[in-house]
């Protein structure tokens, strides 16, 4: 290291204590991610990003003359690839938020097999509506993306009795590769995304992908809105033929008046699946084993590479 002290920033004034000190050596600044940056900005090595970051805030980034590692609270990264300085690292916070994403993805096949949507559309008007539901058992789940939380909604899965199917960037046995989607896709009953946002995944989803899968299926979206073509899946919603649970949508907040608001077979929550109460210690805790690797001089986890994250 340059000197004997490394300064690092923090999203909040809590974070040293509730980390049970920094590393030996380490001294800590807070910054909030807005454009008024703390006296330290020349010398600050390594920055924790707050959630919910501006482009304007990123943008600060490019004014640390010594900053070596962004650590992100997200196991995405895609907001931040751009506003990376060179020579600096970035690392997400990968295993973070998975019990929390794979819980909302069951919840929502539970809920969108079972016909909670309706059950409780029924409630609100007052009506006693009983119909037939189909369950979890026999059923084949594709997931397309299987990483720490693709394995984490198997684990979750596997007790009902589902068959399943799964596609990595790299196939491996009992992982298929994203060229088998085409056959794979035409035999699942549930289709599940957790691919990161990258130019080979970004509209995955398009007209083709959707029309190979068979009538009736349930696409779960619990990655980014920008991998699915939001036209082609409102066309394929709209006719009945296939159904969805969606937490992010491209455009995302969604505005006042878009056709997903009120479009049929969708469950939609607001990009909520990993904002549990333990989001934020589940970050801070890899946090802070990062400021220890950094401060050892060993190398980081998590780190984005030439290949993507």
């Amino acid at each position: 290291m340059a000197s004997s002290t490394i300064r690092v920033w923090l999203p909040g004034p809590g974070w040293v204590t509730a980390m049970g000190g920094l590393p030996r050596g380490m001294v800590a600044d807070v910054w909030t991610g807005g454009e008024d940056l703390p006296d330290s900005a020349g010398e600050v090595e390594f920055v924790v990003l707050p959630f919910g970051m501006s482009p304007s805030g990123l943008a600060m980034l490019a004014k640390l003359p010594r900053l070596r590692v962004i650590q992100l609270m997200s196991a995405g990264a895609e907001h931040v690839l751009g506003y990376v300085p060179p020579g600096v690292t970035l690392c997400t916070a990968r295993g973070a938020h998975d019990a929390a994403v794979a819980e909302w993805v069951v919840a929502v096949i539970l809920g969108q097999e079972r016909l909670l949507p309706r059950f409780m559309a029924s409630q609100q008007e007052g009506t006693w509506d009983p119909a037939p539901s189909e369950p979890l058992a026999g059923q084949t789940v594709l997931i397309v993306g299987y990483g720490s939380i693709g394995q984490m909604v198997e684990r979750l899965l596997v007790p009902f009795g589902v068959q399943l199917e799964r596609v990595a960037r790299q196939p491996r046995p009992g992982v298929s590769g994203p060229g088998d989607l085409p056959a794979l896709l035409p035999r699942a009953d549930i289709v599940i995304l957790l691919v990161p946002v990258t130019p080979a995944t970004t509209r995955l989803v398009d007209e083709r992908f959707l029309r190979l899968m068979r009538d009736h299926a349930l696409l779960v979206n619990a990655a980014r809105g920008a991998i699915v073509d939001t036209g082609a899946l409102r066309a394929e919603l709209t006719s009945g033929r296939l159904r969805a649970a969606l937490d992010v949508t491209d455009p995302e907040p969604l505005p006042a008046g878009h056709p997903l608001w009120s479009v049929p077979g969708l469950l939609l929550t607001p990009h909520v699946a990993g904002l549990s109460t333990q989001a934020i210690p589940r970050a801070r805790a890899i946090a802070r084993d990062q400021l220890a690797r950094y401060a050892a001089g060993e190398p980081l986890h998590h780190v984005v590479g030439a290949q993507g994250y």
